[in-house]
């Protein structure tokens, strides 16, 4: 268990429903004086004291300022005492309506009776803190609430699960035990005893990094089932770049005329797509103008495509092709990208092959007509083939800061595998075999420093 920093007075408080109106909305308190906050403020629809109820029990009544004793609203309370609580501290939960100004004014009841204002992301910290759940567990709960995707929802769910955590100790454990195997082989040198030999050394490690090669191969796909996948659609004014849009949304929210240069700025909208959350980014088209409003929006495009993760690169074929689509073939040269061919559906002035001779590398382009919805469902596939096969089945690894110390575990493994397959004083092992673990201690909070904790716990909102 982790060994707590608060005070033992430090109680927090916060609101922990979103802001805006709502049906109900609470107030949360955590910590040894959650419980004496809550009898000054709470009075029950029947005399009680609060100090003596049981856990996970609920109670009815109102909530009254300390000082005026004026009713601020009517309210249940629900009490969860330590230890079994989320942060396993003393927990209440005063639940009124969810109006930003009953909820303000309970919680600065509650402030004002002694309770201090939680700072973002502090009751997972404390869970963390007093070892109710691990770092990777807490990172996790930050993902299910932004999760955009039931596929992002499934994966964050499983690491707050502890599946993640799992296969990370099991590499730890793993680890140690070859470290204490190694530190005895040092400890026993002058006794010709070979206690581990360099070929057993090889497999382990050799088994651990193949484990750890896994995991990072999850790391791509973990990351857009949990952020989603950027993908610009970019091309010549009036290729059909904002009808697109409206078609793949299905409701008309760029605007579509026949006058080239009708998108200025870039319009930005998420679709989900086989449990991957696309944000689709409607772009100016690519040209050469005077018109320098028009001028902003190519330049903005031209900073987009190369940002996005992908790119649909949309070219018509009912007309010819003309040196601003070569031009433009260039410049989405090096971009990962899917070629589309709109209005399939009127007389081509162009082979299939043209466009081949565009592009350096193979492209396998997908004819379309916008107007007709032909060819849409081929697009939606061929985006979603080549994103990735997501390994739901499996645990993923959906954190950068996970996957870098992953990367660097591995480093490090790869390091001691060279020793030891170079017969070197098992010393050198024993210190990258220690780096190893400590970059796995990072993901589930062994090792972790204070900045760091900081710097997670940040990005939470207040109340949570």
């Amino acid at each position: 268990m982790h060994a707590t920093a608060f005070h033992d007075d430090d109680t927090i408080a916060a609101i922990s429903t979103a802001p805006g109106e709502g049906g109900i909305g609470i107030v949360r308190l955590s910590g040894i004086r959650a419980l004496q906050i809550a009898s000054q403020l709470f009075r029950g629809s029947r005399q009680f004291d609060i100090a003596s109820v049981p856990t996970h029990s609920l109670h009815y009544g109102h909530i009254v300022h300390p000082v005026s004793e004026e009713w601020l609203d009517e309210a249940l309370l629900a009490v969860m005492r330590a230890p079994h609580s989320y942060t396993r501290e003393d927990v209440v939960e005063i639940q009124c309506h969810g109006g930003m100004l009953p909820l303000r004014n309970i919680l600065d009841a509650a402030l004002t009776c002694g309770a201090r204002l939680a700072t973002p992301g502090e009751f997972t910290k404390r869970a963390y803190l007093n070892g109710r759940i691990d770092l990777a567990q807490a990172e996790s709960v930050i993902d299910i609430i932004r999760a955009k995707t039931d596929a992002g929802l499934q994966l964050a769910v499983k690491q707050l699960q502890g599946k993640l955590s799992a296969q990370v100790r099991e590499l730890r454990d793993a680890l140690q035990q070859l470290l204490a195997e190694i530190e005895a082989s040092i400890d026993f040198s002058d006794d010709d005893i070979e206690l581990i030999s360099f070929a057993q050394i090889q497999c382990e490690l050799r088994r651990c990094l193949d484990e750890l090669s896994r995991l990072l191969a999850t790391a791509r796909e973990g990351k857009i089932v949990r952020d989603g996948l950027s993908l610009a659609i970019v091309g010549k004014p009036n290729v059909g770049k904002s009808s697109l849009l409206n078609l793949l949304l299905q409701e008309e929210r760029a605007i579509v005329t026949p006058i080239p240069g009708t998108t200025r700025d870039a319009i930005e909208e998420y679709i989900n797509l086989s449990g991957i959350p696309i944000r689709l980014i409607d772009t100016a088209g690519i040209r050469d103008t005077d018109d320098h409003v028009e001028r902003i929006g190519v330049e903005r495009t031209r900073q987009i495509i190369q940002q996005a993760d992908m790119a649909i690169c949309l070219f018509d074929r009912s007309t010819p092709l003309t040196a601003e689509d070569r031009k433009f073939a260039e410049f989405v040269a090096d971009n990962d990208k899917l070629i589309v061919l709109n209005k399939a559906d009127l007389p081509a002035q162009w082979d299939v092959a043209d466009i081949l001779n565009l592009f350096a590398a193979p492209v396998s382009p997908i004819e379309l007509s916008i107007t007709q919805h032909l060819g849409v469902d081929a697009l939606k596939q061929a985006m979603v083939e080549r994103v990735l096969d997501v390994p739901l089945e499996s645990v993923a690894v959906t954190n950068a800061r996970h996957k870098q110390a992953l990367s660097a575990a591995q480093a490090s493994l790869r390091h001691a595998e060279q020793s030891a397959q170079a017969e070197m004083s098992p010393e050198f092992l024993a210190v990258d075999l220690r780096d190893a673990l400590r970059h796995l201690g990072d993901i589930t909070g062994e090792t972790t420093t204070d900045d760091i904790l900081d710097r997670i716990f940040s990005t939470f909102c207040i109340g949570k």
